[in-house]
């Protein structure tokens, strides 16, 4: 798959063959550098497939996700949320202060392609024992300059500059995983209130129920045991609700931490899932998901960087020529500082040539090659995360909404047949035992639905995470 020949072996004891591996390998580095593992000539090694297995078929009208793919969800709420979170959310800012380090760097590697230019002042005086004082005052411009003959300094800029767009999609990938936890804290938040309801609602009818079997027992028609069995109910019932409670709280203080604020400072309304929409959303097809996961264009980036860091490795190889010059006054007396004959000026161009260093400059060629080949691998790791990522909530989407449609069946059932023990035995028509059973099935059911219904909404969002959040339009390119 590589083109290039394999790197050296292991460095042997002898100087003379190190020196010999050295002088071969200055020789050899312009045939070396024909082989140069371009970004165009990367080979993904990976086949793309042409749909996923999961989607189902996209029809003409299907839109793919906007940017602002949150307000999808029909929630003033959630939008508040998602807009403070990529405003004010720390992660977010520590990301983008990384862009700012990485754009710097870029400028720095790109100083190396021009010229040095600095300015020299002085004034001495001296006296030496026995002697008369001297003066002398110097104003000179110095200048310096590497020629990139063989490109080591167009290649670190080029790594430089591929490393800051990778850096770029690196804040994306930031940003949608704070928006992601976002959603998922809000529906967490939601789903617990929906879940409180529900228990307090039960908790209201099995302490209805048991007052009925109270009464009954009253006038003997119903035993102890058949009391302590209801009030086993009603306490584990009332037992659940500190739990829901601790979700509902330690939910709506991550969504505070996300939003960038205080948790007593951000007061979150939250409401039900049941006033939620579940968007319809179009996944796309894979190979659009090689340009819209930013992950993925994060290791692509990288991988770029690497294949230049080669080619800076392989040009250390070569001669460095640098040009240096100097001009200016020179004069014992201030006031003829920049007289006819105070000027002077010196040139000079010198040439480096490594010879031997004790392999060294082979070990960093070892280095970066060896670097390319973690990002190639890192790259096509991230490629096929992002197909799984994308199947997994494809399916998960799919059977989360189908298993909501059946549980809420249940829950229909449940309500049905636990009515009509609630009246049978107001009329003393049915047992305990029977009452008992339609209300455990129906508060289990309940709560399940509750839970399963979250289950849907958290799928939602991985897949917006799985595709890459919000596209842009066709006709826009990505900014950069």
């Amino acid at each position: 798959m590589y083109p290039c020949p394999p790197s050296a072996s292991a460095p042997k004891p002898h100087r003379t063959g190190r020196l010999g591996r050295v002088l071969a390998a200055t020789c050899l580095a312009p045939m070396l550098s024909g082989c140069f593992l371009g970004p165009d000539k990367l080979d993904l090694g990976i086949q793309i497939p042409e749909k996923y297995t999961h989607a189902a078929p996209a029809k003409a009208d299907a839109a793919r996700p906007a940017l602002d793919w949150w307000r999808g969800f029909r929630s003033r709420e959630l939008t508040s949320l998602m807009e403070q979170a990529q405003t004010a959310n720390q992660d977010v800012a520590v990301a983008v202060a990384r862009v700012l380090q990485a754009d710097a760097n870029a400028r720095v590697a790109n100083s190396a392609l021009l010229p040095g230019i600095g300015l020299d002042s002085s004034g001495t005086r001296t006296k030496p024992a026995g002697g008369q004082v001297r003066s002398l005052y110097n104003l000179s411009f110095n200048a310096s300059y590497e020629l990139d003959f063989w490109g080591k300094n167009r290649a670190a800029l080029a790594s430089a500059t591929e490393n800051a767009v990778a850096f770029r999609y690196n804040r994306d990938v930031v940003a949608l995983s704070v928006l992601a936890s976002t959603a998922n804290a809000y529906f967490q938040v939601l789903a617990a209130q929906d879940r409180l309801r529900f228990a307090r609602d039960n908790l209201a009818a099995s302490t209805r129920i048991l007052s009925i079997i109270r009464e009954r027992q009253a006038v003997g028609t119903a035993s102890q045991l058949e009391v302590s069995q209801q009030e086993s109910l009603v306490a584990q019932v009332r037992a659940a609700i500190p739990v829901l409670e601790i979700t509902l709280r330690q939910n709506m203080a991550e969504l505070a931490v996300l939003a960038g604020r205080p948790p007593e400072f951000v007061k979150v309304r939250g409401g039900s899932l049941n006033a939620v929409t579940v968007p319809r959303l179009t996944p796309g097809l894979p190979s659009e998901l090689l340009q819209q996961r930013p992950d993925i264009r994060h290791a692509e980036a990288q991988l770029i960087a690497t294949n230049h860091d080669v080619t800076a490795a392989r040009a250390s190889f070569f001669p460095s020529i640098r040009l240096t010059g100097e001009t200016g006054w020179q004069s014992a007396a201030l006031s003829s500082l920049f007289g006819p004959g105070a000027w002077f000026y010196t040139m000079a161009a010198g040439l480096t040539q490594p010879v031997f260093d004790g392999g060294r400059l082979l070990g960093q060629l070892d280095v970066a090659k060896a670097q390319r080949d973690e990002a190639l691998a890192t790259y096509r790791g991230s490629v096929l995360a992002a197909f799984r990522d994308v199947e997994q909530a494809l399916v998960a989407l799919e059977q989360q909404t189908r298993r909501e449609r059946l549980q809420a069946d249940v829950v229909r059932s449940a309500r049905a047949a636990f009515t009509i023990s609630e009246t049978r035995l107001r009329e003393g028509t049915t047992d305990i035992v029977t009452v008992l059973n339609t209300q455990q099935t129906l508060f289990q059911g309940q709560d399940t639905l509750a839970q399963v219904r979250l289950a849907r909404f958290l799928a939602a969002i991985a897949l917006y995470q799985a595709v890459g959040g919000g596209w842009p339009p066709k006709d826009a390119g990505r900014p950069i």
